[in-house]
């Protein structure tokens, strides 16, 4: 089956075409190296001819809210209009558990990627995930300073590469609409992450300072609301191996 995946040169989509590799399917990378951009639809038509179904992991790194949706925006809007053209019979759409419980401006345009694929022609499947146990280190980026400022909140951290496996399988069986939220094994403290990470030589050590930030993050807004299928390997499984394979 000829699947193509949105997003697929970056941390996700990667293991995604190789979760789809492994199943005997055809993943296409859509990519700009392959002659396709996704905000203008360029490449689009020519690169899902023929094929069933579409994974879409496509992201921006923004803390603007602004660039976000329109990011989510228009590259949304361009692959579900091709999709439909090419008579693509499932779209598959990564987003994150708590995106409308969480006012976050990144979040802001995962909704809007939401509400595009909800209102669109072909049949689909979104399937919120909690955040990657590399959260942590991508907040602790984020500040620069001799001080790491953290939001006090809880998250459920998963492995991508479960996620990867978990979005392959969707996009072989049929459009479920919206999937179980899929989380990790067990619940995490952001601030305890952090330090962890730090300790471990994943981050520039430094103090830590917990902070409770508005808009629900530090009130359990990043935790799955109901049952739904769970990783297995835990944060400090994957520290473990980061750390591992960290060369001294």
């Amino acid at each position: 089956m000829k699947i193509a995946v949105a997003g697929g040169t970056g941390v996700a989509g990667r293991l995604v075409v190789e979760a789809l590799r492994a199943r005997g399917q055809a993943p296409v990378v859509l990519s700009r190296g392959q002659g396709v951009d996704l905000l203008s639809g360029s490449g689009l038509d020519a690169a899902l001819a023929g094929a069933e179904a579409v994974i879409d992991v496509s992201n921006v790194i923004t803390m603007r809210g602004s660039v976000a949706v329109d990011f989510f925006d228009r590259a949304g809007r361009h692959l579900v209009a091709a999709a439909e053209r090419a008579g693509v019979r499932h779209l598959v759409t990564l987003s994150i558990v708590g995106v409308d419980r969480v006012r976050s401006p990144y979040y802001a345009g995962e909704l809007r990627q939401e509400e595009i694929v909800r209102g669109q022609a072909v049949p689909w499947t979104i399937l919120r995930s909690t955040q990657f146990h590399e959260f942590a280190g991508q907040l602790l980026d984020g500040v620069p300073g001799p001080v790491a400022v953290v939001p006090a909140g809880r998250v459920q951290p998963i492995a991508v590469h479960e996620v990867a496996e978990a979005l392959a399988g969707l996009a072989l069986g049929a459009p479920l609409a919206m999937a179980p939220e899929l989380a990790g094994p067990r619940v995490e403290s952001l601030v305890d992450m952090a330090r962890r990470l730090m300790a471990a030589g994943g981050a520039r050590r430094r103090p830590v300072l917990p902070l409770r930030v508005p808009g629900g993050m530090s009130r359990g807004g990043l935790l799955p609301t109901g049952a739904g299928p769970r990783g297995t390997q835990t944060f400090a499984d994957w520290l473990g191996e980061k750390t591992a394979a960290t060369p001294a």
